[in-house]
C-alpha cells in the first residue's frame, strides 16, 4: 500500500476533526441519532474547500425541503401503507427527475430533498405522531454535519481550487495549441483526432472544476467571470479548428498545392501559436491584417476554390481572435489571483466588458433519461415496501430508505449497476469491522474521549483512501457501512440480533436498487451517445426552421457540452472508428453555419428566395435524423446550395452579411457533399474553366 502524502493526511485529519466535532455537538445537544451528524460530515467532505462550500447551502435547503414534505405526508397517509408508498415514490421520483436534469451543484438540493424524505418518512411510519420530532432531529443532525465540515475545510489549512484549476486551464490551452499546430502543419488525421479527443476531455474537466470557483477561499473566486469566459473561448476553438482542418483538406485535394501566400501565413500563425504564453497581442493584430489581405474578394465570377479560400481565411481569423482572447484571459486570471482588479476583455487593443450570462443556460438536458431514472427509483422503493408490508418486517424501513438513497446516488450514470454493486460489496466488507466496534469495543467505552480515540485509526485510514480518486467510492462505502452500523448505539439496540437484521436490511435495499437499475435503467454507452447525437439533430432542425436568427453562442455552448458528454461514452463504446465523435463535430460546424446563414439572410433580400430552400432542406434532413431515419442528401439539395451560393455571390460588394453567408454555404456544402464536383459560378471566368 502506498504511504499517504501530506495532502491526503491533512484531508483525512480535517475530515475526522469535522466529523468528531459534529458528533460531540450532537451528543451535547442531546440529539437522538448523533452518528447521522458524523456520517454527514464525511459525505460533505471534498479535497477543495470551494467544493465543500458550493454544495453546503444546497444540502441544507434540500434537507429542510425533504423533512417538510415528510412532516406533511406521514401523519395523513400512515394508516394507508399503499397510498403512503405511492406518495413517497412520487416525491422521490419527482426530486430525482429534477436532480438529473439540473447538471450543476444545485442538483444536490433536489436529490437530498428526495432521499431525505425517505430517510425520515419510512422509519416514522410505525409512530407517525413523532414524525415532526424525528424530522426536526434529522435536520439538526444533518445540518450539524454540513456546518462543521464547511467550517473546518474552510478555516483549517483550506485547500484552494486555484492550483488545480489553473493547471487544468493551462493544460487545455496547451492541448488546443497542439491541435492547432498539428492541423496547420498537416499532421496525420490520427494525430489530429487524438488531439481533439484530449481537448474535449479537458473542456469537460474544466467545466466540472469551474462550477466551484465562486465559492473558493482564495482570490480565484473574484475571477469566476474570467474563468467562465476562458472556458467558453477554449470551447469555441473546437469548431474553428475543425473548420480550418476541413477547408485545408478540400484545398489540397488531388494533390493541389496551397497558394504560397497561404502556406506562409499558416506557418506564421503556427509560430505565433507555438510561442505559448509569450504569444503577443501585437502579433495577433498583424496576423489578422495579413489574413484579411489574403482573403479573395467574392463576386459572381468567383470559383469554388475562391470560395474555399475565403472560408478558410474567415475561420483562420476566428481562430486567431479566439486564441488571442484565451491568452488575454489567462493573463487576467493570473493577475486576479494576485489581487489585481478585474478587467474587460482585450480585443483590438481596447477593453470591453464581458456581458454576464447564466453558465447553466446552455447545458444539455435529457428529459427521457431523467424520467427513466425516476421510474427506476420508484420501482426499487415499491419493491422494498411491498416486501416490508407483506412480511411486517421490523427493519423493512431500512431496506426501503437504502433503495431510495442508492437509486439517487448513481442516477446520472448510463449504467448505475457497477457503482451500486461496488458500494454493496464494500459495505459487506465493512461488516466485520462494524461488528468488532459495535459488539466488542463500544460496550467497553464510557466517555466521549475514549470513543473519539478508538475511532481515530479507522477513520484516518478510510479518510486517506477517500482522498485518492481511484479508491474514493470503495472507502466511502466502507465508511458508510461502518458509521451506519455504529448508529445502532444511538438507539440502544447494539446487540447481535439487531446488528444482523440491520446488515441484511441494508444489503437488501442496495441490492434491490442494483437489480431494478439493471432491468429498467441501464443503457449502453453506444445507445447513450446516439441519444445525445439525436438531441443535436433535433436542435439543428429547430435552428434551420426558426423564423428568427438564433443565438450562436448559446447553441455553440450547448453543442460543445454535448461533445463533452460524448467523449467518456465513446471511450467505452464499441465503435472503434469514432464516427460518432466525427459526426458530432460536423454537426457543430453545421449548426454554426446555420446560425450565420440565418443572421445573414435578413440583410440579403435579393438572395432570400434561394437561401430559404436550403434552410428548409436542412430542417427536413435533421428532422429525419432525429427520428432515427436516414436523412437524404439529394442532388436537388446540392443544387439548392449552389443556387444560393451563386445568388449570394452576385449581391453588391460591401455587405458584410454577404461574406458571412458565403462562408456558411461553403461550410454546409462541405459537410453534406464533400466529394461532389466543384461549384460552378453562374458566370464563370476563363480561369474558372481552366481550373
Amino acid at each position: 500500500m502506498k504511504l499517504p502524502n501530506v495532502r491526503e493526511t491533512i484531508f483525512s485529519l480535517k475530515s475526522y476533526l469535522s466529523a468528531i466535532m459534529a458528533l460531540y455537538l450532537a451528543y451535547s445537544i442531546g440529539l437522538p441519532r448523533p452518528f447521522w451528524a458524523m456520517t454527514t460530515a464525511y459525505v460533505v467532505a471534498q479535497p477543495w474547500s470551494g467544493a465543500v462550500r458550493s454544495k453546503a447551502l444546497y444540502r441544507l435547503v434540500g434537507t429542510f425541503a425533504g423533512s417538510a414534505a415528510t412532516v406533511y405526508m406521514v401523519p395523513r397517509l400512515s394508516n394507508s401503507p399503499v397510498v403512503m408508498t405511492a406518495a413517497m415514490v412520487m416525491w422521490v421520483g419527482a426530486c430525482l427527475y429534477m436532480s438529473v436534469l439540473d447538471r450543476t451543484p444545485r442538483s444536490y438540493l433536489f436529490m437530498l430533498a428526495g432521499y431525505t424524505a425517505a430517510m425520515i418518512g419510512f422509519p416514522s411510519v410505525t409512530d407517525p405522531s413523532l414524525v415532526f420530532d424525528t424530522a426536526l432531529a434529522r435536520v439538526e443532525e444533518i445540518s450539524l454535519g454540513i456546518v462543521c465540515a464547511t467550517l473546518v475545510h474552510s478555516i483549517v489549512l483550506p485547500r484552494g481550487l486555484a492550483p488545480a484549476l489553473t493547471l487544468q486551464l493551462d493544460k487545455a490551452v496547451r492541448d488546443a495549441r497542439n491541435w492547432m499546430h498539428d492541423t496547420l502543419s498537416g499532421k496525420t488525421a490520427e494525430q489530429r483526432d487524438r488531439d481533439r479527443r484530449v481537448l474535449a476531455n479537458d473542456i469537460t474537466q474544466l467545466r466540472l472544476l469551474s462550477t466551484h470557483v465562486p465559492f473558493d477561499t482564495s482570490n480565484l473566486r473574484w475571477t469566476s467571470g474570467a474563468v467562465r469566459a476562458m472556458q467558453d473561448q477554449i470551447s469555441a476553438l473546437t469548431p474553428a479548428v475543425s473548420a480550418v482542418e476541413d477547408r485545408l483538406r478540400a484545398l489540397q485535394a488531388n494533390d493541389q498545392p496551397l497558394p504560397d501566400t497561404v502556406s506562409a501565413l499558416l506557418n506564421d500563425i503556427s509560430e505565433w501559436i507555438n510561442a505559448g504564453a509569450q504569444a503577443s497581442h501585437d502579433t495577433a493584430v498583424q496576423l489578422r491584417a495579413a489574413v484579411s489581405h489574403a482573403t479573395p474578394a467574392i463576386d459572381s465570377h468567383s470559383t469554388w476554390r475562391d470560395a474555399l479560400l475565403a472560408s478558410l481565411m474567415t475561420r483562420l481569423r476566428e481562430l486567431i481572435d479566439t486564441y488571442d482572447e484565451c491568452l488575454a484571459l489567462r493573463r487576467e486570471i493570473h493577475a486576479g489571483l494576485k489581487g489585481a482588479p478585474r478587467r474587460g476583455s482585450m480585443r483590438g487593443g481596447m477593453h470591453h466588458a464581458r456581458p454576464a450570462r447564466d453558465p447553466n443556460a446552455a447545458l444539455h438536458r435529457d428529459h427521457g433519461m431523467a424520467l427513466l431514472s425516476a421510474l427506476a427509483a420508484g420501482v426499487a422503493i415499491s419493491v422494498c415496501c411491498a416486501f416490508w408490508i407483506g412480511t411486517a418486517w421490523s427493519n423493512g424501513a431500512t431496506a426501503a430508505l437504502m433503495a431510495a438513497i442508492f437509486s439517487c446516488f448513481f442516477a446520472s450514470q448510463d449504467n448505475p449497476v457497477p457503482g451500486i454493486m461496488q458500494f454493496l460489496t464494500y459495505t459487506v466488507y465493512s461488516i466485520p469491522l462494524s461488528a468488532l466496534y459495535l459488539l466488542g469495543i463500544m460496550p467497553a467505552i464510557h466517555s466521549f474521549e475514549m470513543l473519539a480515540l478508538s475511532m481515530l485509526p479507522t477513520a484516518f485510514v478510510l479518510g486517506i483512501f477517500i482522498a485518492r480518486p481511484a479508491s474514493t467510492g470503495k472507502a466511502m462505502a466502507m465508511l458508510f457501512g461502518f458509521l451506519g452500523t455504529m448508529a445502532l448505539q444511538d438507539t440502544n439496540t447494539a446487540d447481535i440480533v439487531s446488528f444482523i437484521d440491520t446488515q441484511v436490511a441494508q444489503c437488501m435495499g442496495v441490492a434491490t436498487a442494483a437489480i431494478i437499475a439493471a432491468i429498467f435503467r441501464t443503457v449502453s454507452a453506444d445507445w447513450s451517445a446516439r441519444r445525445i447525437q439525436a438531441a443535436n439533430w433535433k436542435e439543428l432542425a429547430t435552428l434551420a426552421s426558426s423564423p428568427r436568427a438564433p443565438s450562436r453562442h448559446t447553441y455553440t455552448a450547448r453543442m460543445l457540452d454535448r461533445i463533452g458528454l460524448l467523449q467518456p461514452r465513446l471511450a467505452l463504446a464499441e465503435r472503434p472508428d469514432d464516427l460518432v465523435a466525427a459526426d458530432a463535430l460536423k454537426d457543430l460546424r453545421v449548426g454554426r453555419d446555420i446560425t450565420e446563414l440565418q443572421r445573414a439572410r435578413r440583410h440579403l433580400p435579393m438572395a432570400e428566395a434561394t437561401i430559404q430552400p436550403v434552410l428548409n432542406s436542412l430542417a427536413q434532413f435533421f428532422r429525419a435524423r432525429s427520428a432515427w431515419r436516414v436523412g437524404e442528401k439529394t442532388p436537388e439539395f446540392l443544387a439548392q446550395i449552389d443556387r444560393a451560393l451563386s445568388s449570394v455571390a452576385a449581391t453588391p460588394q460591401g455587405v458584410a452579411a454577404r461574406d458571412r453567408a458565403v462562408v456558411a454555404l461553403v461550410g454546409i456544402r462541405r459537410a453534406f457533399f464533400p466529394d461532389a464536383p466543384d461549384y460552378q459560378p453562374a458566370h464563370p471566368t476563363m480561369e474558372g474553366h481552366a481550373s
